[in-house]
Protein backbone atom coordinates (compact mmCIF):
# COMPACT_ATOMS: atom_id res chain seq x y z
CA UNK A 1 0.00 0.00 0.00
CA UNK A 2 1.33 3.58 -0.66
CA UNK A 3 1.65 6.10 1.74
CA UNK A 4 -0.16 8.81 1.54
CA UNK A 5 -1.74 9.51 4.62
CA UNK A 6 -4.51 11.71 2.68
CA UNK A 7 -4.53 10.47 -1.15
CA UNK A 8 -2.81 7.44 -2.13
CA UNK A 9 -4.51 5.10 0.57
CA UNK A 10 -7.61 4.98 -1.44
CA UNK A 11 -6.03 5.02 -4.69
CA UNK A 12 -4.97 1.87 -3.89
CA UNK A 13 -8.47 1.00 -2.51
CA UNK A 14 -9.18 0.61 -5.79
CA UNK A 15 -8.20 -2.62 -5.45
CA UNK A 16 -10.43 -5.03 -7.87
CA UNK A 17 -12.90 -6.85 -6.91
CA UNK A 18 -11.26 -10.25 -4.91
CA UNK A 19 -14.75 -12.28 -6.06
CA UNK A 20 -14.34 -11.16 -9.59
CA UNK A 21 -11.27 -12.95 -10.05
CA UNK A 22 -12.99 -15.92 -9.63
CA UNK A 23 -11.33 -18.20 -12.29
CA UNK A 24 -8.48 -18.49 -10.82
CA UNK A 25 -7.08 -21.96 -11.36
CA UNK A 26 -6.66 -22.75 -7.48
CA UNK A 27 -9.76 -24.12 -6.04
CA UNK A 28 -8.47 -23.34 -2.49
CA UNK A 29 -8.04 -19.52 -3.59
CA UNK A 30 -11.36 -19.58 -4.96
CA UNK A 31 -12.95 -20.61 -1.74
CA UNK A 32 -10.70 -18.07 0.57
CA UNK A 33 -11.83 -15.30 -1.88
CA UNK A 34 -15.21 -16.80 -1.68
CA UNK A 35 -15.31 -16.73 2.20
CA UNK A 36 -13.60 -13.22 2.37
CA UNK A 37 -16.34 -11.92 0.15
CA UNK A 38 -18.99 -13.45 1.87
CA UNK A 39 -17.83 -12.21 5.00
CA UNK A 40 -17.84 -8.85 4.37
CA UNK A 41 -21.42 -8.93 2.57
CA UNK A 42 -22.69 -10.71 5.50
CA UNK A 43 -21.24 -7.82 7.50
CA UNK A 44 -23.39 -4.84 6.01
CA UNK A 45 -26.12 -2.81 7.59
CA UNK A 46 -27.87 0.25 6.04
CA UNK A 47 -26.33 3.19 6.34
CA UNK A 48 -29.53 4.15 7.39
CA UNK A 49 -29.65 1.57 10.67
CA UNK A 50 -26.74 2.37 11.99
CA UNK A 51 -27.65 6.54 11.90
CA UNK A 52 -30.54 5.84 13.35
CA UNK A 53 -28.97 2.96 15.97
CA UNK A 54 -28.40 5.02 19.48
CA UNK A 55 -26.10 2.75 20.59
CA UNK A 56 -23.78 3.52 16.84
CA UNK A 57 -20.52 5.80 18.22
CA UNK A 58 -21.84 9.76 17.43
CA UNK A 59 -18.73 10.51 15.23
CA UNK A 60 -19.55 7.39 13.03
CA UNK A 61 -23.19 8.44 12.24
CA UNK A 62 -22.06 12.57 11.66
CA UNK A 63 -19.64 10.67 8.74
CA UNK A 64 -21.92 8.37 7.61
CA UNK A 65 -24.33 11.24 6.91
CA UNK A 66 -22.22 13.24 4.98
CA UNK A 67 -21.25 9.97 3.15
CA UNK A 68 -24.69 9.23 2.92
CA UNK A 69 -25.07 12.99 0.89
CA UNK A 70 -22.30 12.75 -1.25
CA UNK A 71 -23.28 8.87 -2.13
CA UNK A 72 -26.51 11.40 -3.60
CA UNK A 73 -24.62 13.44 -5.31
CA UNK A 74 -22.33 11.05 -6.89
CA UNK A 75 -25.86 9.88 -8.67
CA UNK A 76 -27.84 13.46 -8.94
CA UNK A 77 -24.85 15.50 -10.27
CA UNK A 78 -21.88 13.16 -11.42
CA UNK A 79 -24.36 10.96 -13.19
CA UNK A 80 -22.33 7.33 -11.28
CA UNK A 81 -24.23 4.69 -10.94
CA UNK A 82 -27.69 4.22 -8.93
CA UNK A 83 -27.54 1.65 -6.73
CA UNK A 84 -27.45 -0.08 -3.67
CA UNK A 85 -23.44 0.69 -3.72
CA UNK A 86 -22.31 2.55 -0.68
CA UNK A 87 -25.74 2.73 1.02
CA UNK A 88 -24.74 0.31 2.97
CA UNK A 89 -21.80 -0.09 6.39
CA UNK A 90 -19.44 -2.90 7.41
CA UNK A 91 -17.25 -3.15 10.36
CA UNK A 92 -15.04 -6.09 9.29
CA UNK A 93 -13.23 -5.99 12.41
CA UNK A 94 -9.49 -5.41 11.07
CA UNK A 95 -7.55 -2.56 9.93
CA UNK A 96 -7.51 -3.68 6.39
CA UNK A 97 -10.44 -5.30 4.26
CA UNK A 98 -7.69 -7.24 1.78
CA UNK A 99 -3.92 -7.84 1.54
CA UNK A 100 -2.10 -7.70 -1.82
CA UNK A 101 1.02 -9.29 -2.95
CA UNK A 102 2.64 -7.79 -5.40
CA UNK A 103 6.04 -10.16 -6.90
CA UNK A 104 8.65 -8.95 -9.68
CA UNK A 105 11.86 -10.40 -10.49
CA UNK A 106 15.08 -9.56 -8.64
CA UNK A 107 16.29 -7.62 -11.75
CA UNK A 108 12.87 -6.25 -13.64
CA UNK A 109 10.35 -4.00 -12.80
CA UNK A 110 7.70 -6.12 -15.00
CA UNK A 111 5.26 -7.32 -12.02
CA UNK A 112 4.56 -11.20 -11.68
CA UNK A 113 0.68 -11.06 -12.99
CA UNK A 114 -2.00 -12.77 -12.47
CA UNK A 115 -4.86 -13.45 -15.12
CA UNK A 116 -8.43 -13.50 -14.16
CA UNK A 117 -11.67 -13.76 -16.44
CA UNK A 118 -13.52 -10.68 -15.47
CA UNK A 119 -10.68 -8.68 -14.11
CA UNK A 120 -7.86 -9.39 -16.79
CA UNK A 121 -4.60 -9.11 -16.13
CA UNK A 122 -3.48 -7.55 -12.65
CA UNK A 123 -0.13 -7.79 -11.16
CA UNK A 124 -0.94 -8.42 -7.41
CA UNK A 125 -3.28 -11.08 -5.84
CA UNK A 126 -5.71 -10.63 -3.00
CA UNK A 127 -6.30 -12.04 0.42
CA UNK A 128 -8.66 -11.77 2.81
CA UNK A 129 -6.57 -13.03 5.20
CA UNK A 130 -3.02 -11.44 6.17
CA UNK A 131 -1.32 -15.04 7.06
CA UNK A 132 -2.72 -16.12 3.74
CA UNK A 133 -0.60 -13.01 2.28
CA UNK A 134 2.19 -13.52 3.98
CA UNK A 135 2.68 -17.49 2.78
CA UNK A 136 2.07 -16.21 -0.80
CA UNK A 137 4.96 -13.46 -0.53
CA UNK A 138 7.20 -16.64 1.16
CA UNK A 139 6.85 -18.90 -1.93
CA UNK A 140 7.07 -15.87 -4.19
CA UNK A 141 10.16 -14.96 -2.86
CA UNK A 142 11.50 -18.66 -2.33
CA UNK A 143 11.13 -18.24 -6.16
CA UNK A 144 13.68 -15.93 -6.36
CA UNK A 145 11.45 -12.75 -6.36
CA UNK A 146 11.36 -9.42 -4.83
CA UNK A 147 7.24 -9.16 -3.00
CA UNK A 148 5.70 -6.17 -1.11
CA UNK A 149 2.27 -7.01 0.43
CA UNK A 150 0.04 -3.87 0.64
CA UNK A 151 -3.23 -3.39 3.23
CA UNK A 152 -6.34 -1.96 1.10
CA UNK A 153 -8.83 -0.27 3.11
CA UNK A 154 -11.14 -0.95 0.19
CA UNK A 155 -12.44 -2.36 -3.11
CA UNK A 156 -15.01 -3.05 -5.81
CA UNK A 157 -16.85 -5.45 -6.89
CA UNK A 158 -17.38 -3.46 -10.51
CA UNK A 159 -21.65 -3.55 -9.77
CA UNK A 160 -21.38 -6.92 -9.00
CA UNK A 161 -22.45 -6.72 -5.38
CA UNK A 162 -23.45 -3.83 -3.28
CA UNK A 163 -20.12 -2.63 -1.99
CA UNK A 164 -19.89 -1.49 1.65
CA UNK A 165 -18.55 2.03 3.50
CA UNK A 166 -15.84 -0.35 5.67
CA UNK A 167 -14.85 0.66 8.81
CA UNK A 168 -11.40 0.55 7.26
CA UNK A 169 -12.25 3.52 5.46
CA UNK A 170 -12.97 5.60 8.47
CA UNK A 171 -9.50 6.40 8.92
CA UNK A 172 -9.70 9.13 5.81
CA UNK A 173 -10.64 12.71 6.00
CA UNK A 174 -14.15 13.60 5.08
CA UNK A 175 -13.04 14.53 1.25
CA UNK A 176 -11.34 11.49 1.05
CA UNK A 177 -13.67 9.47 2.18
CA UNK A 178 -16.59 10.96 0.05
CA UNK A 179 -14.18 11.09 -3.40
CA UNK A 180 -13.43 7.70 -2.84
CA UNK A 181 -16.79 6.75 -3.07
CA UNK A 182 -16.55 8.85 -6.37
CA UNK A 183 -13.68 6.80 -7.29
CA UNK A 184 -15.49 3.23 -6.87
CA UNK A 185 -18.67 3.95 -8.30
CA UNK A 186 -16.41 5.63 -11.58
CA UNK A 187 -15.51 1.79 -12.05
CA UNK A 188 -18.92 0.80 -11.67
CA UNK A 189 -19.45 3.20 -14.90
CA UNK A 190 -16.70 1.91 -16.83
CA UNK A 191 -14.05 -0.67 -16.37
CA UNK A 192 -11.43 -1.74 -19.07
CA UNK A 193 -10.86 -5.58 -18.86
CA UNK A 194 -6.57 -5.84 -18.50
CA UNK A 195 -6.11 -1.92 -18.86
CA UNK A 196 -5.43 -0.96 -15.28
CA UNK A 197 -3.65 2.64 -15.72
CA UNK A 198 -6.73 3.17 -17.98
CA UNK A 199 -9.35 2.67 -15.53
CA UNK A 200 -7.37 3.98 -12.69
CA UNK A 201 -6.74 7.07 -14.34
CA UNK A 202 -10.19 7.74 -15.53
CA UNK A 203 -11.46 6.90 -11.81
CA UNK A 204 -9.29 9.08 -10.38
CA UNK A 205 -10.19 12.19 -12.46
CA UNK A 206 -14.08 11.62 -12.05
CA UNK A 207 -12.87 11.23 -7.94
CA UNK A 208 -10.75 14.48 -8.45
CA UNK A 209 -13.46 16.37 -10.48
CA UNK A 210 -16.14 15.25 -8.60
CA UNK A 211 -14.91 16.20 -5.39
CA UNK A 212 -14.25 19.95 -6.61
CA UNK A 213 -18.39 20.02 -7.86
CA UNK A 214 -19.27 18.15 -4.16
CA UNK A 215 -17.39 20.46 -2.38
CA UNK A 216 -18.43 23.50 -4.44
CA UNK A 217 -22.05 22.52 -3.99
CA UNK A 218 -21.75 23.02 -0.44
CA UNK A 219 -20.07 26.26 -0.48
CA UNK A 220 -16.82 25.40 0.32
CA UNK A 221 -13.75 26.69 -1.24
CA UNK A 222 -11.60 23.77 -3.50
CA UNK A 223 -9.53 22.66 -0.59
CA UNK A 224 -6.15 22.64 0.50
CA UNK A 225 -4.35 21.35 -1.91
CA UNK A 226 -0.66 21.26 0.27
CA UNK A 227 -1.18 17.04 0.86
CA UNK A 228 -2.25 16.70 -3.10
CA UNK A 229 1.37 18.54 -3.99
CA UNK A 230 3.47 15.79 -1.66
CA UNK A 231 1.48 13.15 -3.32
CA UNK A 232 2.59 14.43 -6.92
CA UNK A 233 5.81 15.42 -5.67
CA UNK A 234 6.89 11.73 -3.80
CA UNK A 235 5.26 9.98 -6.98
CA UNK A 236 7.68 11.79 -9.21
CA UNK A 237 10.65 10.86 -6.98
CA UNK A 238 9.79 7.66 -6.42
CA UNK A 239 8.86 6.88 -10.66
CA UNK A 240 12.41 8.57 -11.17
CA UNK A 241 14.12 5.78 -9.30
CA UNK A 242 12.02 3.18 -10.85
CA UNK A 243 13.33 4.59 -14.55
CA UNK A 244 17.23 4.35 -12.84
CA UNK A 245 16.34 1.20 -11.89
CA UNK A 246 15.11 -0.02 -15.47
CA UNK A 247 18.01 1.51 -17.36
CA UNK A 248 20.25 -0.84 -14.74
CA UNK A 249 18.73 -3.72 -15.15
CA UNK A 250 18.87 -3.36 -19.11
CA UNK A 251 22.45 -3.50 -18.60
CA UNK A 252 22.73 -7.15 -17.95
CA UNK A 253 25.17 -6.86 -15.33
CA UNK A 254 27.01 -9.68 -13.12
CA UNK A 255 24.04 -10.42 -10.66
CA UNK A 256 26.56 -8.97 -7.81
CA UNK A 257 27.27 -6.30 -9.40
CA UNK A 258 23.39 -5.85 -10.34
CA UNK A 259 22.54 -6.00 -6.64
CA UNK A 260 25.12 -3.91 -5.44
CA UNK A 261 23.95 -1.35 -7.82
CA UNK A 262 20.61 -1.69 -7.18
CA UNK A 263 20.81 -1.22 -3.85
CA UNK A 264 22.87 2.30 -4.25
CA UNK A 265 19.74 3.18 -6.25
CA UNK A 266 17.54 2.83 -3.34
CA UNK A 267 20.05 4.40 -1.03
CA UNK A 268 19.97 7.66 -3.73
CA UNK A 269 16.07 7.33 -3.34
CA UNK A 270 16.14 7.41 0.37
CA UNK A 271 18.39 10.53 -0.07
CA UNK A 272 16.58 12.08 -2.61
CA UNK A 273 13.70 11.88 -0.37
CA UNK A 274 14.94 13.55 2.64
CA UNK A 275 16.57 16.28 0.20
CA UNK A 276 12.54 17.22 -0.62
CA UNK A 277 11.41 16.64 2.99
CA UNK A 278 13.84 18.80 4.62
CA UNK A 279 13.51 21.74 2.27
CA UNK A 280 10.57 21.92 0.76
CA UNK A 281 7.93 20.03 2.94
CA UNK A 282 8.97 22.14 6.25
CA UNK A 283 10.02 18.50 7.76
CA UNK A 284 6.76 16.89 7.18
CA UNK A 285 7.65 13.03 7.87
CA UNK A 286 4.51 11.24 6.50
CA UNK A 287 5.84 9.11 4.46
CA UNK A 288 8.95 8.55 6.84
CA UNK A 289 8.07 5.20 7.63
CA UNK A 290 7.81 3.54 4.50
CA UNK A 291 10.73 5.05 2.82
CA UNK A 292 12.89 3.39 5.98
CA UNK A 293 10.79 -0.13 5.78
CA UNK A 294 12.68 -2.50 3.17
CA UNK A 295 12.24 -1.37 -0.47
CA UNK A 296 12.27 -3.50 -3.41
CA UNK A 297 11.00 -3.75 -6.94
CA UNK A 298 7.73 -4.98 -5.82
CA UNK A 299 6.91 -2.05 -3.44
CA UNK A 300 7.57 0.31 -6.47
CA UNK A 301 5.21 -1.47 -8.44
CA UNK A 302 1.67 0.40 -7.59
CA UNK A 303 3.29 3.73 -8.49
CA UNK A 304 2.21 5.88 -11.32
CA UNK A 305 -1.00 3.64 -12.24
CA UNK A 306 -3.28 6.11 -10.98
CA UNK A 307 -2.10 9.03 -12.34
CA UNK A 308 -0.76 8.45 -15.79
CA UNK A 309 -3.69 9.58 -17.99
CA UNK A 310 -5.17 11.65 -15.63
CA UNK A 311 -4.56 14.44 -17.53
CA UNK A 312 -5.93 13.06 -21.17
CA UNK A 313 -9.19 12.38 -19.17
CA UNK A 314 -9.18 16.35 -17.62
CA UNK A 315 -8.87 17.57 -21.41
CA UNK A 316 -11.37 14.43 -22.62
CA UNK A 317 -13.74 16.21 -19.84
CA UNK A 318 -13.10 19.99 -20.77
CA UNK A 319 -13.62 19.24 -24.76
CA UNK A 320 -17.34 17.75 -23.67
CA UNK A 321 -17.78 20.81 -21.50
CA UNK A 322 -18.23 19.65 -18.31
CA UNK A 323 -20.80 17.39 -19.71
CA UNK A 324 -20.51 14.40 -17.51
CA UNK A 325 -22.94 12.51 -20.11
CA UNK A 326 -21.14 13.28 -22.92
CA UNK A 327 -17.39 12.56 -21.20
CA UNK A 328 -18.42 9.65 -20.17
CA UNK A 329 -19.75 8.31 -23.63
CA UNK A 330 -16.28 9.78 -25.07
CA UNK A 331 -13.98 7.59 -22.37
CA UNK A 332 -15.84 4.63 -23.44
CA UNK A 333 -15.32 5.37 -26.88
CA UNK A 334 -11.67 5.38 -26.08
CA UNK A 335 -11.55 1.97 -24.56
CA UNK A 336 -13.75 0.19 -27.50
CA UNK A 337 -10.04 1.37 -29.37
CA UNK A 338 -7.57 -1.17 -29.83
CA UNK A 339 -4.93 -1.05 -27.46
CA UNK A 340 -2.37 0.29 -29.67
CA UNK A 341 -5.15 3.37 -30.84
CA UNK A 342 -6.24 4.08 -27.64
CA UNK A 343 -2.90 4.92 -25.98
CA UNK A 344 -1.95 6.98 -29.07
CA UNK A 345 -4.84 9.14 -28.43
CA UNK A 346 -4.39 9.10 -24.77
CA UNK A 347 -1.02 10.57 -25.61
CA UNK A 348 -2.78 12.73 -28.00
CA UNK A 349 -5.16 14.23 -25.40
CA UNK A 350 -2.20 14.28 -22.61
CA UNK A 351 0.31 16.60 -24.92
CA UNK A 352 -2.99 18.64 -25.64
CA UNK A 353 -3.45 19.20 -21.70
CA UNK A 354 0.71 20.07 -21.44
CA UNK A 355 0.73 22.59 -24.65
CA UNK A 356 -2.69 24.11 -23.98
CA UNK A 357 -3.94 23.60 -20.61
CA UNK A 358 -7.35 21.80 -19.94
CA UNK A 359 -9.99 23.15 -18.24
CA UNK A 360 -10.68 21.05 -14.54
Amino acid sequence: MLPSPRLLLPRLAAALCPLALAGCSSLDYYAHLARGEYGVLSARRPVSEVIADPKSDARLKERLQLARQARAFASDRLDLPRNGSYTVYADVGRPYVVWNVFATPEFSLKPVTHCFPIAGCVGYRGYFDRDRAEAEAKDLRARGNDTYIGGVPAYSTLGWFDDPILNTMMRWDDDTLDSSIFHELAHQKLYLKGDTAFNESFATFVQQQGLRQWRESRGLPPGEDAAGQREEQFTDLVLAARARLERLYDRGLPPDLMRDAKQAEIERLRADYRVLRDTQWQGYKGYDAWMDAPINNAKLLPFGLYHKWVQAFATLYAQQHGDWDKFYAAARALSEQGSDARTAALERLQARTTTQGAAP
